[in-house]
């Protein structure tokens, strides 16, 4: 029996600080996190084993909750499995769960959404908090203003105005779903969490960067229609720096109106 015919299925919950790493995606200089996951991997299984994920995170953007799967035999417990794991990786990268799922289980193509979490400190953050949160410093912000605009996303759109193009032959459709867009006070900290069925690259940074515009003045709540209408990416949007991006959660079942449960 060869190795491939006794391979089972696993789903991975994994958590990262991207700080210093090239985003999620296997990179030419293999600093990406899934670079040192299958380098991980490959010391636990003594073979190359690929990963699949469930979306891309750009350089220097952090994860509580990617998912990922890859097809291995293994002999022992998902507990095993996930401590072996965690011995081969760097204290950034944490796996938190593995478990053997059906073959018909898609990390990508079994998604049906995500949220994320964008973390900015008021004033100056500590610098213990200052690579996972964009500091605002001594600018003040209209709180009311930013969560008007919020509501302008809320839908299905294109969102053209507010993406970065990969220059890499990518093809997908402009047009997604946001179901979620709301701004929180965390007392030292604003949290703009955003939920939707799928994203563009850099449009949650897009979407932050213009509504933080708005809280400081320099655009008006009514114009994000206006510039989500016009579908093109302009100076008017300046993506929010990268560090302050955490993915969330991936959703795999949405019932009803609540949004699902994931792997818990």
């Amino acid at each position: 029996m060869t190795e491939n015919s006794c391979s089972e299925r696993w789903r991975c919950l994994c958590a990262y600080d991207g700080t210093d790493f090239n985003g999620w995606q296997k990179q030419p200089d293999g600093q990406s996190v899934q670079d040192k996951i299958e380098q991980a991997l490959k010391t636990v299984f003594r073979r190359s084993v690929r990963t699949i994920g469930a979306g891309r995170t750009d350089a220097g953007v952090h994860a509580r909750e990617q998912v990922f799967h890859f097809d291995a035999h293994w002999v022992h417990t998902p507990e095993a499995l996930l401590h072996s794991l965690r011995r081969s990786l760097p204290e950034a990268i944490s796996p938190r769960r593995i478990e053997r799922v059906g073959s018909k289980f898609h990390a990508l193509l079994s998604a049906r959404g995500k949220r994320y979490r964008y973390r900015v400190c008021k004033g100056w953050a500590l610098p213990e908090f200052d690579r996972v949160c964009h500091s605002m410093r001594d600018r003040g912000m209209n709180l009311g203003a930013m969560r008007e605009a919020s509501k302008r996303f809320i839908g299905t759109h294109d969102f053209s105005s507010f993406s970065a193009n990969r220059r890499c032959g990518d093809q997908e459709s402009p047009v997604k779903t946001v179901w979620r867009a709301d701004w929180i006070d965390k007392g030292r900290e604003l949290h703009l969490v955003v939920e939707g069925g799928g994203f563009l690259y850099k449009m949650v940074r897009g979407m932050t960067g213009a509504m933080l515009d708005v809280g400081l003045g320099k655009i008006e709540p009514e114009e994000i229609g206006e510039i989500l209408a016009s579908c093109k990416r302009t100076a008017r949007v300046v993506s929010a720096p990268a560090k302050g991006l955490h993915l969330e959660k991936v959703f795999y079942r949405l019932p009803g109106r609540a949004i699902g449960a994931d792997l818990r």
